[in-house]
């Protein structure tokens, strides 16, 4: 009874006060503490919570990517790469918007955010579809839709969350008992799993891109290749190219840590912005902190309140129940897959994806266990399945973002970009229920 009353506190005045339009943070903050009193603990556990909460060392990687990724827009390396990604357009049906999809998988893979990468990219690659002939709001659309992969793509700060979160958490003895030992969460395990599943939802956006280019007409360059462009585009781009490499092969190579890995690419930034590109200013870098304090900032206090939260789901058993409550219904892998993107899919409607992240892997790790799913592998289905709600209403922030940039009414990007959505939606159910695909390049690597 008294587990009931305490969901019931939880979830109820969370969801209260989210319907009355008060911040995330404020909501999962109020909710824990009136639960907290109900259940007469002393509320200085709460602080000590959320104090330990934003004391771990891979965490200093969130505010190093973000910095990374504001500092590349100042120093000239995104308008290179997405340059780059525009000179492989060629005579190929809808080649420049296939080139935004490329272009936001470069960007991805130093950005570590969605809204960051469909602004960077729209910022250039809007403005060149709308001037071979495309429709604002299809390109638009397909940019919004591409935006998503800056999370996928590592490296992803919802990653670094998801495994933030994760690795608190202890495997169900019940669950080690049926499927043996399941391997340890890493960020870096979950940065290298992320770039094929990243891979496969962008050609999936690339082949509907096709065909509905194909039917509007928006032809390739009359022209052809040019070995001349591209050539120039890579080598005005060098510099810009070895960032995500820089960043990655580190990574992967097990050079650095993730947290590492962001502090050598503010640094790398910082040398090519100030001495090889020299177009990193004083008033830029000032502007790139300024971004990263109001944005780290407000994932922090999240994380505070989320933890405080997601602990009392967990001292309560709550996991537990919706496990039991799921595996009534049915057994099956497959379904139970179905069930949870489609539970991520609603709820990456409504809700940022950090703040989703922080709350549901406490509720679903323990599902996936129970199963015999390998941690990692339900790590990237989630960010996957999060990062379709960059681009689906009401919350859309990337929706936002390009019909800001093109000028166009949310409706019309909106009503453009859900079949990329549903699209993207049928990828995250090949990448579920094809283990393989997040746990090839780990194991290869001997991770």
């Amino acid at each position: 009874m008294a587990e009931s009353s305490i969901v019931l506190i939880l979830f109820g005045s969370f969801l209260v006060l989210l319907v009355m339009g008060a911040p995330v943070t404020v909501s999962l903050g109020v909710a824990a503490l009136a639960s907290f009193l109900y259940l007469d603990e002393n509320p200085i556990k709460f602080v000590q919570i959320a104090f330990t909460s934003v004391g771990s060392f891979p965490l200093m990687a969130l505010p190093a990517f973000i910095l990374a990724g504001a500092l590349m827009e100042a120093a000239g390396i995104s308008k290179r790469l997405v340059h780059l990604a525009e000179s492989f357009a060629g005579p190929v049906t809808g080649g420049i918007s296939a080139a935004a999809v490329l272009a936001c998988m470069f960007f991805g893979a130093i950005s570590g955010s969605g809204p960051a990468t469909t602004a960077a990219v729209g910022m250039l690659m809007i403005p060149a579809m709308v001037k071979r002939g495309y429709d604002k709001g299809y390109a638009s659309a397909i940019t919004a839709s591409s935006g998503g992969l800056g999370i996928v793509i590592p490296p992803s700060i919802p990653m670094v969350i998801f495994g933030i979160s994760a690795i608190g958490l202890t495997v169900p003895a019940e669950a080690i008992a049926k499927h043996g030992t399941f391997q340890s969460v890493s960020i870096s395990k979950l940065f290298i799993a992320g770039f094929l599943p990243g891979v496969v939802l962008a050609i999936s956006l690339m082949t509907l891109n096709y065909i509905r280019c194909k039917r509007a007409g928006y032809m390739g360059t009359a022209e052809g290749w040019s070995l001349s462009q591209i050539g120039n585009a890579f080598k005005t781009g060098f510099w810009s190219v070895l960032a995500p490499l820089v960043i990655l092969g580190g990574i992967y190579s097990g050079f650095f840590t993730p947290t590492e890995s962001a502090i050598v690419a503010i640094f790398y930034t910082l040398f090519i912005g100030l001495f090889v590109h020299r177009e990193l200013k004083w008033k830029d870098m000032v502007h790139a902190l300024e971004t990263t304090t109001w944005l780290s900032g407000r994932v922090l206090l999240i994380l505070f309140t989320a933890t405080v939260f997601g602990r009392l789901l967990v001292e309560n058993q709550i996991p537990a129940i919706v496990a039991e409550s799921m595996l009534g219904l049915t057994e099956n892998v497959y379904l139970i897959w179905l069930l949870i993107i489609g539970f991520l899919l609603f709820v990456g409607m409504f809700m940022e994806t950090l703040a989703a992240i922080m709350i549901l892997t406490p509720v679903l790790l323990p599902v996936t266990y129970s199963l015999g799913i390998d941690p990692i592998h339900f790590g990237i289905v989630m960010v996957c399945s999060l990062s379709i709600g960059f681009s689906t209403p009401p919350l859309g922030e990337n929706l936002f973002v390009a019909s800001g940039i093109s000028d166009t009414s949310l409706e019309e990007v909106t009503a453009k970009a859900l079949p990329f959505a549903a699209m993207s939606v049928l990828a995250v159910i090949i990448i579920a229920f094809v283990p393989q695909i997040s746990l090839f390049l780990p194991k290869l690597l001997g991770y």
